[in-house]
């Protein structure tokens, strides 16, 4: 008890799948010769990644000594070594394959959320994405077309049919990494209890972290490159090509966006934003040093200042384990001042403990019913200002398949998802030929541009 949570969760999950599989009659040595674990390590002694002793211990305790416990640290590189025999190479492939993976799992979790809330009939989207998790994983294992399986995934999605007239507040879940992106007893299945009091959640996809190591390294690279000597410091410049490093990371930043948004485009998961990491670092600069990097940095206060300055959700919710000093320090101290200067801002920190589910689940239904109250009258004065109503723009979709497609998603302009919705549909529900109309304007603000080298 009093352990970050990470650690508990983790290390009890890998225990119990020890114990099934003795249950299915393998023996600990058998275990043992034949599986291992690999966990990511990361910033210090606050990550799940730190704590591969517990691990060890937990493990020898628990009657499987010696078993392979493999650490990689996230900002280790490409290739790392883990031991004289460590039974996994760590090499550009291993990593290649993990990202993909994570890309994938991330596209499929982030339709689900968008549709989920939305669904006509309960239950469907899970069955949905049950289907597709189970064709995902053949070919992870069989080594297939990723193409085709993506493909079919989209076929499965297709048939969801889902209502986004339905006006839901949107709560955007921030705050320390395992603890956000988890989905379970180790957040009190936060993200499915938001669903349930008729909320749509944004996540943070992990994805979107790997993206902030990346540019950990260039904005790094880019201040230390200007040191008035030699840079013979740990993970220094010297000897090292500034402008290759940087170009590299460059790629690697773009690759990534692009491999992201192929498998998401692939699986119907459109008009995906993807966080801008130098625009975060700016805004969040004035309020939190973006030098400092325990826990996820400046990233908690950036994406909080965005959201509220771009309308990009309803209610920010930051969730830390129990004793979190970065995270704790960002949400119940910097956030404050934040949400001082934009007051209209609905923000509510919370930790989780293994005694403190009531409470949260109180904490954040009070929050909720402001951020209700907040989404209604936006899609009211959305509605109002577009001079349509709910009923109308219902008819509306039920007669355009286009429009309510599981697949298709609105333009952001404000936070909900309802509101984005009638910004979207408004004009086409007022002039039959707006399409046409914004695809010729479009070509010819494209021909009428002044010819220049950019074009």
């Amino acid at each position: 008890r009093g352990q970050c949570n990470p650690t508990y969760f983790n290390v009890g999950n890998l225990v119990k799948r020890l114990n099934d599989l003795c249950a299915q009659g393998l023996s600990a040595k058998q275990i043992v010769d034949g599986y291992l674990f690999v966990m990511p390590g990361a910033c210090g002694p606050c990550r799940f990644g730190s704590y591969v002793t517990e691990y060890r211990k937990a493990l020898r305790d628990a009657g499987f000594d010696g078993f392979r416990v493999m650490l990689f640290q996230q900002q280790g590189g490409l290739k790392q070594v883990t031991g004289d025999d460590p039974g996994l190479d760590l090499n550009p492939q291993f990593f290649i394959s993990l990202l993909f993976t994570i890309m994938v799992g991330d596209a499929v979790n982030a339709i689900g959320y968008r549709m989920r809330p939305y669904e006509t009939e309960q239950g469907t989207t899970d069955r949905a994405l049950g289907e597709c998790k189970r064709t995902l994983a053949a070919m992870l294992r069989t080594r297939s077309n990723p193409l085709v399986a993506l493909l079919a995934c989209r076929r499965i999605l297709r048939a969801v049919a889902v209502d986004r007239t339905q006006v839901k507040p949107k709560v955007a879940v921030i705050g320390e990494f395992w603890a956000m992106t988890t989905e379970g007893d180790g957040n009190y299945g936060l993200q499915r209890f938001l669903e349930q009091e008729g909320a749509e959640v944004d996540i943070q996809i992990v994805t979107n972290w790997v993206l902030y190591n990346i540019w950990e390294h260039s904005w790094d690279t880019r201040q230390r490159m200007v040191l008035r000597k030699d840079d013979n410091a740990n993970q220094g410049l010297v000897g090292v090509n500034v402008w290759q490093k940087l170009a590299t990371l460059w790629v690697a930043d773009k690759g990534l966006r692009l491999v992201f948004k192929s498998i998401a485009g692939l699986l119907g998961l459109h008009d995906y934003y993807m966080p801008n990491m130098d625009e975060v670092a700016e805004e969040a600069r004035e309020l939190y040093n973006n030098h400092l990097r325990g826990g996820e940095g400046h990233m908690e206060v950036g994406k909080l200042v965005m959201n509220v300055k771009h309308k990009k959700s309803t209610m920010t919710l930051s969730v830390k384990p129990f004793g979190c000093m970065p995270s704790s320090g960002v949400s119940d101290g910097v956030q404050s001042y934040v949400t001082e200067k934009w007051p209209e801002a609905i923000f509510l920190p919370i930790e989780t403990s293994g005694d403190g589910a009531v409470n949260v689940y109180s904490r954040v239904q009070m929050m909720l019913f402001k951020a209700r109250a907040a989404a209604r009258t936006e899609f009211e004065a959305t509605c109002k200002e577009h001079g349509v109503t709910p009923a109308e723009l219902r008819l509306f979709m039920a007669k355009h398949r286009r429009f309510s497609s599981p697949f298709f998603w609105p333009s952001h302009r404000v936070a909900t998802t309802a509101s984005d919705l009638v910004h979207e549909v408004a004009p086409y529900m007022k002039d039959p030929l707006h399409g046409i109309k914004q695809v010729g304007r479009h070509l010819l603000d494209l021909f009428s541009r002044p010819a220049t080298a950019s074009h």
